[in-house]
């Protein structure tokens, strides 16, 4: 008997940005399903637009999983994780721990499957980047809807994640950033006159 679907179950009540006052509460599997969105739309675009040879179905199945460790550390929050160099270190050897204990949660039969999805040390670089780019993305989503509902708690993750998706090099980033942010500043009666 595998316990693995009944630990992803609880995805769902991990919250994100636990040290911040939230407008909405956003949820690690609400998130994990946002990000899969997003990185199989950024392989896409690389793909088109710039000679990019990604599987987008394999981008979003990564993008699924990237967080499926937290059920078992929880989500520690960004300033914590890297207060400094020796914390960051730790943590990873947590992380590392956290994803092979639900990689022995996998029958046996199916490990080879999901050790590419839960070992993140095993992804392949470039989706690697891909999904960080497409969390990075959806990070700074989070903090246009909170301000935008009138939360100023999220101003400084905003410039921070802001910086980094400046400096982010791939181009579908950029791309993304460009046709399909400005829809986030704007209300439903706005998005549904654009239509």
């Amino acid at each position: 008997m595998s316990h693995l679907f009944a630990h992803l179950a609880r995805m769902k009540l991990i919250q994100r940005w636990p040290l911040m006052h939230n407008i909405r509460q956003e949820n690690v599997q609400e998130h994990s399903l946002q990000v899969a969105m997003v990185a199989h739309a950024l392989a896409i675009i690389s793909n088109r637009l710039y000679q990019g040879h990604y599987s987008p179905e394999h981008a979003a199945t990564l993008a699924i999983f990237h967080d499926a460790s937290e059920v078992l550390t929880g989500d520690l929050p960004t300033p914590v994780k890297y207060f400094n160099k020796d914390i960051e270190t730790e943590y990873k050897k947590i992380e590392a721990i956290a994803e092979t204990r639900l990689l022995q949660m996998v029958p046996e039969i199916f490990r080879e499957d999901y050790q590419a999805l839960f070992i993140s040390d095993d992804i392949d670089s470039d989706y690697r980047r891909l999904v960080k780019s497409a969390d990075t993305l959806c990070a700074y989503l989070k903090c246009l809807e909170e301000k935008h509902a009138g939360n100023s708690e999220f101003n400084s993750a905003k410039r921070r994640l802001e910086q980094m998706l400046d400096s982010n090099p791939d181009p579908a980033v950029q791309y993304f950033r460009q046709e399909f942010i400005p829809s986030f500043s704007l209300d439903l009666d706005q998005i549904n006159q654009l239509l």
